[in-house]
C-alpha cells in the first residue's frame, strides 16, 4: 500500500470509520473550516488511482469504499516503522514507545502481561 499523505489518510481514517461514504459524508466529518468539495474530491480520486478506496456508482454519484481494513493499513505501517527506524527489531521499537510515553511500573508490568498472553495464545 502506497504511503499516505497527511490529508490522505485523514479521509481514510473516516472513511475507515463510515465503511462507505459519499463526498458529501467525509466532508460532514472534516473539522472546521471544511474543506470545498472539490478539493475533497480530487483527494479521493487520488485515493481511487492509488488503489485504496474503490467507487461504486449509484444513480448519478460515486460511493466510496477502503480497499484494505484499517488493521491491514496499520499493519503494514508499523511494521514499515520498524524496519526504517528499529533496526526490524520490536524490542528496540518497544524500549523506544516505553520511554518516550514515560510508562509506570504498572504500565510496564501489564504491557509485559500483555505480550506473555499474546505468546501464549500463539504457543
Amino acid at each position: 500500500m502506497e504511503k499516505l499523505t497527511k490529508r490522505e489518510d485523514q479521509i481514510m481514517q473516516i472513511v475507515w470509520q463510515l465503511k462507505t461514504a459519499f463526498i458529501r459524508d467525509i466532508i460532514a466529518q472534516l473539522p472546521e473550516p471544511k474543506p470545498h468539495y472539490n478539493s475533497v474530491a480530487t483527494i479521493v480520486k487520488i485515493l481511487v488511482k492509488k488503489g485504496v478506496l474503490q467507487s461504486k456508482l449509484l444513480g448519478n454519484t460515486h460511493q466510496y469504499s477502503p480497499v484494505a481494513e484499517f488493521e491491514e493499513y496499520r499493519d503494514n505501517n508499523l511494521g514499515n516503522i520498524k524496519k526504517k527506524f528499529f533496526g526490524n527489531s520490536f524490542p528496540k521499537m518497544m524500549a523506544y514507545f516505553a520511554k518516550e510515553e514515560n510508562l509506570s511500573e504498572e504500565e510496564l508490568s501489564e504491557l509485559i502481561e500483555v505480550i506473555k498472553s499474546n505468546k501464549a495464545k500463539k504457543s
